[in-house]
């Protein structure tokens, strides 16, 4: 049993309810959880540093088991009087004649429709040696930049304004480990991450399968039956249902605290109650 357990996570991704569900259910193996650059969400694996890493989609996969848990939009992130501040969404046609700072690759889609790009005109990139210093060229009118929505709420500032990019494709988070280093520790996590119970069953990890890639964007997977078969998750009951269960409650409870009214076959004290005639509806004479 490792001394500890080994998270890392790319900037942007937020891990805190993963590892607070580890806490509780595992208090004998404490965490190590800590940041990457994004150059380094895959090596942290390939070195040892972690277990486990929390990493934003492209990345070289080979040896390595991924699932994926979420997607995020993209925006673009200008300073607080730029043009777009007008608008609810952007298109990339608006922001063909604007400079990015950051690589054009990072953004293809861009790369392809720009003006610098296409006429040569682009100009060297200043010295930016983290994203809060290219935040800091941004709010300065210097250029723009694209990246997801994490990502500029992160290292968000009061003096820029983000929009959502409605023709870049969406970035995706997910779930990476070393697949022949698979161990019990890396399957509970795993577990975890799909939104498993304690109780749950465990399977053997390997690479994703068309139930890892219907994850929900909170990180939850189908439950895995004990053949390796996903589970349809139990139908969530409706308000209605709610409703329904307990006004019943309340007409049963109500049944129950009435008291019971007896028939009544004797007549009230201190009257005399009236006794059928014999007679009556026969003729006289009979």
């Amino acid at each position: 049993m490792p001394v500890s357990f080994s998270i890392a996570f790319v900037a942007g991704v937020t891990p805190t309810k993963w590892t607070r569900i580890w806490g509780d259910r595992r208090p004998d193996v404490p965490l190590t959880v800590f940041r990457t650059e994004a150059a380094e969400q895959v090596s942290v694996l390939h070195d040892g540093r972690a277990e486990v890493s929390l990493v934003r989609l492209p990345i070289d996969d080979t040896n390595l088991s991924v699932i994926n848990l979420y997607n995020e939009i993209p925006v673009v992130v200008a300073s607080k009087d730029h043009v777009i501040e007008q608008a609810e969404t952007v298109l990339l046609a608006d922001l063909a004649d604007e400079h990015l700072l950051q690589n054009p690759d990072d953004v293809p889609e861009w790369r392809d429709i720009a003006a610098e790009v296409r006429d040569g005109s682009r100009r060297l990139l200043p010295l930016m040696r983290d994203l809060d210093e290219t935040m800091e060229q941004v709010a300065a009118g210097v250029g723009i930049i694209i990246v997801p929505h994490s990502i500029a709420r992160l290292y968000g500032r009061k003096d820029v304004i983000s929009r959502p990019v409605t023709d870049v494709a969406d970035t995706q988070i997910a779930f990476a480990w070393i697949t022949r280093e698979t161990t019990d520790d890396i399957e509970e996590f795993i577990g975890i991450v799909r939104g498993r119970s304690k109780a749950s069953s465990r399977t053997d990890a390997g690479p994703p399968t068309a139930a890892d890639a219907a994850a929900t964007a909170d990180g939850e997977q189908p439950e895995v039956a004990s053949d390796g078969r996903p589970q349809k998750p139990p139908r969530k009951p409706k308000k209605t249902d709610k409703a329904k269960a307990a006004a019943k409650a309340i007409r049963v409870a109500a049944a129950k605290a009435k008291p019971a009214v007896r028939k009544r076959t004797e007549s009230a004290p201190g009257r005399t109650r009236p006794t059928k005639n014999p007679n009556k509806g026969k003729g006289r004479g009979h």
